[in-house]
């Protein structure tokens, strides 16, 4: 009790997939009481400017210096590193590193190594996320890296529908068909494995059925604030 070190969460994008992160890491403790749960410091923050607006759009606020802010407050209250659960945040990463001292731990680049693990080299990652993360290519350098290649869905429209509308309605049937058929074009494009890459798909993520098997970034960023936290300094 008492033992394990404080992670800060770059939070509020959206708020449901920072809860979801909070419920996600309370599943992944085999905690006895109170004090066996990970301790977490928490900026959410729904007013980060739209990532959707700046990158896909052409317009809006650059959200990075307000997340590097973000990450200052958070490390000056004395947390060990950063967690971000939304993958098109990462495009700012270098915006958070430059500001603080401690490391974020980036889920982008933990995805690309799980995957690594599971596939050959030259698999084909298909990819269930905003269409910012093909168009900014999020994926590349990490993929590239670990010998990966990405596999976007031809309709990406209908998952940046879906993603709107779960940030605005929460999660409808709707958002269930639009992920299971984004997941299927892909299994027909040849991908070997089907990443979910955006946290409001991650609310619906067993909502659907794959004949590939499906890695969900958001647990591997669990994984990884759970081996950060009960490990000691």
């Amino acid at each position: 009790m008492g033992s394990h070190r404080r992670v800060g969460v770059l939070g509020g994008m959206g708020p449901q997939a920072t809860v979801l992160l909070q419920e996600r890491l309370i599943s992944a403790i085999g905690a006895e009481d109170d004090g066996s749960h990970l301790p977490l410091l928490i900026d959410m923050n729904p007013q980060v400017p739209s990532r959707i607006a700046y990158l896909l759009e052409g317009g809006g606020e650059d959200p990075g210096p307000v997340l590097a802010h973000m990450a200052l407050g958070l490390e000056s209250a004395g947390v060990v590193a950063l967690a971000m659960p939304c993958n098109t945040a990462h495009h700012f990463a270098a915006s958070i590193t430059k500001a603080v001292r401690i490391p974020l731990l980036n889920m982008v680049e933990l995805a690309a190594a799980r995957l690594a693990s599971m596939l050959p080299d030259g698999g084909s990652v298909g990819i269930l996320g905003s269409p910012a993360l093909e168009r900014i290519a999020l994926f590349h350098d990490a993929f590239v890296r670990h010998g990966l290649l990405p596999c976007y869905p031809p309709d990406d429209d209908t998952l940046l529908v879906a993603i709107r509308r779960i940030k605005s309605q929460g999660v409808t049937e709707p958002d269930n068909a639009a992920l299971a058929e984004g997941a299927q074009a892909l299994h027909q494009r040849g991908a070997e494995c089907i990443l979910v890459a955006c946290s409001e798909f991650s609310l619906l993520a067993d909502a659907f059925t794959s004949e590939l098997p499906v890695l969900d970034s958001l647990d591997v960023l669990v994984d990884e604030i759970v081996a950060v936290s009960t490990t000691s300094a």
